[in-house]
């Protein structure tokens, strides 16, 4: 036969309240961990939010930097083929003066002003100094002549060469000759 077994009410109660305690311990203490490490997570998940905060602004600063650097180098390159251009409408312009026959002149003067419309169309100023003070951001001296009676020393008294501008950026300087 089988022993029945005494059960203890009081022990079986402290027994109990003795279990509970136990787990209630390592309860609170993995709490306190969980808690610990939701704070790590917390101040790791800021931290990788400024990161991604400094590298989308970085990558916006590099787009805008490299559509910049393209759209100067593409104005440099029209600059580049308008001055390689230049010498032709020097050309032209000799032309019309040289030219004895009137319809040739005349043939020769409306090539030169399409010319000279592309040229303004490209935003290109002309670069006249002449009577001005010498200026060297503009021009280049490349004779320098005696003061005439009445005139002023370090004036532009002729232009040899015609200069452009586009802007503020000098295409070709104009070469000058100015008085001493």
């Amino acid at each position: 036969m089988e022993e029945e077994k005494k059960v203890d009410p009081v022990a079986e109660e402290k027994t109990a309240e003795k279990a509970e305690k136990a787990e209630q311990k390592p309860a609170k203490k993995s709490l306190k961990k969980l808690q610990e490490e939701i704070e790590t997570l917390k101040a790791e998940a800021e931290d990788l939010k400024r990161k991604w905060y400094a590298v989308t602004a970085e990558y916006e600063n590099y787009r805008r930097r490299t559509q910049n650097q393209a759209a100067q180098r593409y104005a440099e390159g029209r600059n580049d083929v308008i001055s390689s251009l230049l010498p032709i409408g020097d050309n032209l312009e000799r032309a019309v003066a040289a030219c004895a026959d009137e319809n040739t002149k005349q043939g020769v003067d409306m090539v030169l002003k399409a010319y000279q419309k592309v040229l303004a169309g490209e935003g290109v100023e002309e670069i006249d100094p002449t009577g001005q003070p010498f200026d060297a951001a503009v021009a280049e001296a490349i004779m320098a002549v005696p003061c005439a009676e009445g005139e002023e020393s370090g004036m532009v008294k002729q232009v040899y060469v015609k200069g452009y501008k586009k802007g503020d950026k000098v295409l070709r300087y104009a070469q000058v000759i100015v008085t001493q």
